[in-house]
């Protein structure tokens, strides 16, 4: 079923690109398809002295703009049809920032939370034995997504040198500092989409020092966007945060560090002293400015996103909208900025990172954040004047913009 399978989802997206593009039969047909995809099993001997088998995944979707680049997933629910949908949305969000790299993905289906910290490094090693010969900063370079670390990459990238006998730090991004990570990487994912929003605000002629704001998923880039909407945008009131057990709201404001602390130290966001609950679902529905969807994919649907109430959706998620939810969206003016536009930051600094590692020289936090506004706005606004010039939403006009360059690519190679 389209509206549950991300995979599906992916392709129908593109599919409205390449019509509105008058994209040709053959390289269509070329970017509906992961160019390579991997499979493997990776036995892992457990702390109790058993041995577990789990399944691991790299896709490698599209190289025609430079290597492919990706997150590596661990979730209990991971499955080939996530990371090829993953790997297609990273192959768009490389183009739409205009990065010189293509897209991959990467998944273990495991539950982390179950996993010791001897059991995840092991674990982390085997993917790295079985995916390794394919990876390098000339083919393919992972980076940590939903539930793997910096040092759940550092183990990775030693079992690689491990294997290869050299230095190869660019081989993998979202590392430690102290081993070749870059400045500015924590925060990137939030920072690319408040930038966004800004941008946003400007074309729509809205003032968002006061505007109140939620944010649904209270993960990394959730907390970040709490804390950095009010930095970068001068003020806002936090309505409401939400994660996978439930969510709270205050209508007079949450107080963003202070909610971030209370979610480090119990783990969950029910509880801040001061709110009341409120579920996922209403969440979404809240009458506010700006909604952070920051969660899974699938969030909002043809069933309710004609309750929502924001002026801007920023995805900070990927996949948060399916395609009949995006129609609803746009009749309904509201401002989406889309997935790999707006999450896009993480991967622009991950890229600074790679280009870092290769010249073996390091740039200050000033430096990383000019860059990545440079990057995040010019990108905007391609995506913006193209959503006016065709008519169409956000989401299709980022498409076209992307799309555009990779089939570029593809016929400037001869491939098609």
């Amino acid at each position: 079923m389209t509206e549950m399978n991300p995979f599906a989802i992916a392709q129908e997206q593109l599919d409205e690109a390449a019509e509105k593009l008058g994209l040709d039969a053959a390289t269509h047909e070329l970017l509906r398809w992961p160019m390579r995809e991997y499979h493997v099993s990776l036995p892992v001997k457990m702390d109790n002295g058993t041995t577990k088998i789990f399944k691991g995944y790299r896709v490698q979707y599209n190289a025609a703009r430079g290597p492919t680049k990706g997150g590596l997933r661990w979730h209990p629910e991971e499955t080939i049809d996530t990371v090829r949908a993953l790997a297609a949305w990273m192959t768009w969000k490389t183009a739409v920032v205009d990065i010189p790299l293509g897209g991959g993905k990467g998944g273990v289906t495991c539950n982390p939370k179950e996993l010791s910290e001897g059991e995840k490094e092991r674990l982390a090693r085997a993917y790295i034995r079985a995916i390794g010969p394919q990876l390098g900063v000339h083919r393919d370079v992972p980076a940590p997504d939903v539930y793997t670390t910096p040092q759940i990459m550092a183990w990775m990238m030693d079992e690689y040198e491990t294997i290869v006998g050299e230095s190869h730090p660019g081989m993998i991004t979202g590392k430690p500092i102290a081993i070749g990570g870059s400045q500015g990487r924590g925060d990137a994912t939030a920072r690319g989409g408040v930038y966004c929003v800004r941008e946003a605000a400007k074309v729509l002629n809205l003032d968002l020092s006061n505007a109140s704001y939620a944010i649904q998923g209270f993960g990394n880039a959730g907390q970040f966007a709490a804390t950095l909407h009010r930095e970068i945008l001068g003020g806002g009131k936090l309505l409401a945060v939400s994660d996978s057990r439930g969510g709270v709201m205050n209508a007079a404001g949450l107080d963003p560090e202070a909610m971030v602390r209370h979610k480090l130290e119990t783990g969950a966001v029910k509880g801040f002293p001061g709110s009341e609950p409120i579920t996922n679902e209403a969440l979404l529905e809240l009458e506010c400015d700006v909604l952070y969807p920051a969660a899974l994919e699938g969030m909002l649907t043809e069933k309710n996103s004609g309750d929502v109430k924001a002026k801007i959706v920023c995805e900070l998620a990927n996949g948060p909208t399916t395609p009949a939810a995006d129609k609803v969206l746009h009749d309904k003016k509201v401002y989406v900025i889309p997935d790999f536009l707006a999450n896009a930051g993480g991967v622009t600094v991950s890229y600074f990172e790679q280009v870092q590692n290769t010249y073996n020289y390091y740039w200050t936090l000033e430096e990383v954040y000019e860059k990545l506004d440079q990057r995040m706005t010019t990108a905007f606004h391609a995506c913006h004047e193209m959503a006016m010039k065709s008519k169409v939403h956000n989401r299709l006009a980022a498409y076209m913009v992307s799309v555009a360059r990779v089939a570029e690519a593809c016929k400037l190679r001869g491939w098609v």
